[in-house]
């Protein structure tokens, strides 16, 4: 027969009658020890180590008999804990559910011998489960009160507690500016709007040997009296609470606190953000056809967004590649073979940058939609502008708003643009013509160049329209292999640095290699329509021959 090993804990919440000869502990212990006696026919022995509790309350676990018991217990030296009443381990359902655990996780069992709660046969294992589920169900009772409360809080504006953000203090249930610091979080976010990159901010204040200020935590911790890391810097640029709202999971309320930063600066910097988003993080979003609904051809008729795919074998499997269109109904819907076919990086690089032009000569746009600004409004106006050009050539969802209609003629793109969304967007008085529209025209033709095809201007040559995305690319390659080069980083390191594969650390950099007319012809907008920042890097990397490069990414043109 195998012993079973019994450990008898006892426990008394008061030290008042611990002095007598034979208290409370010894009458538990007493019938603890002949329940044990009782079970001799199952094996079970007393374990002679005493674990008594005297004036310790049951609604805590740090008890020193327990935390003996319970180190005795992992280490395997007990079989069976014997109590004379379950409330003598604990009186929190929650307490006596992690001591069950424990209890478990070392195969040992226990026995309340005045509850008939026995958890070495069926029945007392039952019973034990139930108090369990109570015990889960006041856990998450309790859970759902919390988090209940910290919403209603934080819906009405109040601070729930924390490390306070850097430029404030705690104040009650509210923070409080302190200005020293409050002035450091204005410059971050100046400098971060003026440069435009995070790394660029980190590498100046670093330069400038600026550093997070030192604080002291309300626990005592300290903190700061470091350099800038480009983690700190994001949180600080994405934390909603300088613009003087509490933030609460995906929402944000109005704060009881000031604000640090003004709202209009903090949402730009949350646009740059956005935009400065890396591949390797940014989630994959559908493609939106930007002139959808919008774009019609010379007689009227609409073209339809639509897409065909070309499968290619490569030595990493099959790749798929898309290919996007704006094609006439009759052709779409295949009731003709004759209609406009338009490719739709093409014609939106064109749109969006005529439009962007639009905004880039305020004085000129004042004098096409007919708005009136004062003068000491202008400067305003002109930063506006200036924002709203650089959104169009983002190619955001919404960038071509203004755009009202697109019409494609044989050898012209007409684009109309609707004044009064011009003013709108520049927060300025209505154009004297409600009705008024600005028409930008341009002479441009369909011609197939190489592989691909172009719109080609009146005299000949493609629509230079740099792609963005493409030159960032070759800019960020450029930037790698110099500090790959000098020797003081690794690809690994690199890839680290930038929380980005090394796998795509060297895709990338492999762009540093580009012929010089390449890298002129991307920064000009004149490479081929279907080389993309994907192409070059995952899809089909470019050949070492410089000519092989300037012979299948360059879009050369056609004489007419």
């Amino acid at each position: 027969m195998t012993p079973v090993r019994c450990a008898i804990y006892t426990r008394k919440s008061s030290d008042e009658g611990l002095e007598q000869d034979f208290n409370s502990l010894d009458a538990q212990r007493e019938a603890c020890a002949a329940y044990i006696r009782s079970q001799a026919s199952q094996g079970w022995l007393e374990i002679a180590e005493p674990y008594d509790d005297g004036g310790v309350s049951g609604g805590t676990l740090e008890r020193p008999a327990l935390r003996r018991l319970l180190v005795d217990v992992a280490a395997g030296h007990v079989d069976t804990i014997v109590v004379y009443k379950v409330d003598r381990l604990s009186r929190s359902l929650f307490d006596f559910a992690k001591l069950v655990e424990a209890f478990e996780q070392a195969n040992a069992s226990f026995v309340s011998i005045t509850q008939a709660l026995n958890t070495t046969s069926s029945m007392g294992r039952l019973t034990l489960n139930m108090l369990l589920s109570f015990a889960q169900f006041e856990r998450e009772v309790t859970a759902e009160r919390i988090r209940d409360k910290l919403a209603a809080s934080k819906a009405r504006g109040m601070w729930m507690g924390g490390v306070a953000p850097l430029g404030y203090k705690p104040d009650g249930r509210t923070l409080a500016i302190v200005e020293e610091h409050a002035a450091l979080v204005r410059h971050v976010f100046d400098r971060y709007l003026a440069l435009g990159s995070v790394r660029q901010l980190e590498a100046e204040l670093l330069a400038q040997s600026i550093t997070v200020p030192g604080r002291v935590t309300a626990t005592g911790r300290a903190i700061g009296n470091v350099p800038f890391a480009r983690s700190t810097l994001y949180l600080m640029l994405k934390r909603v609470t300088y613009a003087g709202y509490i933030a609460h999971r995906d929402k944000r309320y109005p704060g009881n606190h000031p604000a640090i930063i003004d709202l209009a600066a903090f949402e730009r910097a949350q646009t740059l953000l956005e935009t400065n988003k890396q591949g390797a993080t940014r989630k994959r979003e559908p493609r939106v056809a930007l002139l959808a609904g919008k774009i019609f051809g010379s007689v009227g008729e609409p073209l339809i967004p639509t897409h065909t795919t070309k499968t290619r074998s490569t030595s990493s499997g099959t790749k798929v590649t898309r290919y996007y269109y704006y094609v006439s109904r009759k052709l779409h819907l295949k009731r003709s073979d004759t209609g406009v076919r338009l490719p739709a990086r093409e014609i939106e690089r064109l749109v969006v940058e005529e439009v962007a032009r639009l905004f880039d000569d305020p004085v000129k746009l004042l004098g096409e939609t007919r708005l009136s600004v004062s003068l000491n409004r202008y400067d305003d106006l002109r930063h506006r502008c200036a924002e709203l050009a650089a959104r169009q050539r983002q190619r955001r969802q919404d960038a071509l708003a203004v755009v009202q209609e697109v019409r494609v003629a044989e050898g012209s793109v007409t684009i109309i643009c609707c004044a009064e969304k011009i003013a709108l967007l520049l927060n300025v008085g209505h154009p004297l013509s409600s009705r008024r529209m600005v028409k930008i025209n341009r002479s441009v033709r369909l011609t197939r160049l190489g592989g691909s095809i172009r719109l080609i201007d009146d005299i000949a040559r493609p629509v230079a329209i740099p792609d963005p995305a493409l030159v960032r690319l070759l800019m960020r390659a450029r930037r790698w292999w110099g500090e790959l080069r000098q020797g003081e980083l690794d690809i690994t390191r690199l890839a680290q640095r930038e929380k980005v594969s090394a796998t795509y650390v060297t895709r990338v950099v492999r762009m540093a290699f580009l012929s010089p007319a390449v890298a002129e012809a991307i920064l000009a907008g004149k490479q081929r329509t279907d080389v993309s920042g994907k192409n070059l890097t995952v899809v089909d990397p470019p050949a070492a021959c410089w000519r092989a490069q300037e012979a299948t990414l360059i879009a050369e043109c056609l004489a007419t």
